[in-house]
């Protein structure tokens, strides 16, 4: 199996990995913007609220630096399970308590952020794709 038949968000075959395979998603439903208004009512528009509320569980952005120092320390290359033991460790109080909830698919969120995180690693040159579930430094 070539690089390429590998899923770049788990580093499973594509043939086994939800994300090739996500469920369909369900259809669209009518909200006041896609609704038609009422002849002769005029449409009100509503302020988007501002986010007051703390995020529930960390973003992707935040994982990057402590990704690539934990990169470093190892030499630049690691196997997925350990990365993601030596992140857990050093993140762990930044961690909130839904970061280790799961998502629809099973797995913890903050392993999904991760690996969202590498991708942009990988985008931005700083990361390689390397060997299927090998994270290195580009």
């Amino acid at each position: 199996m070539s690089a390429e038949d590998y899923c770049d968000l788990c580093d499973l075959p594509k043939s086994q990995c939800i994300h090739g395979n996500p469920p369909a998603p369900p259809p669209p439903r009518a909200t006041a913007r896609t609704a038609t208004p009422r002849a002769g009512r005029p449409v009100v528009k509503k302020a988007a609220p501002s986010r007051s509320v703390p995020r529930k569980w960390t973003p992707p952005e935040a994982f990057r630096p402590d990704i690539v120092a934990v990169l470093e320390e190892a030499g630049g290359q690691l196997e997925q399970e350990e990365l993601f033991r030596a992140l857990e460790d050093r993140m762990a109080e930044r961690l909130t308590e839904a970061d280790h909830q799961t998502t629809p698919e099973g797995e913890l969120r903050w392993r999904y952020a991760a690996r969202r995180a590498r991708q942009a690693l990988i985008a931005d040159g700083e990361m390689t794709k390397g060997r299927p579930g090998v994270w290195s430094l580009g």
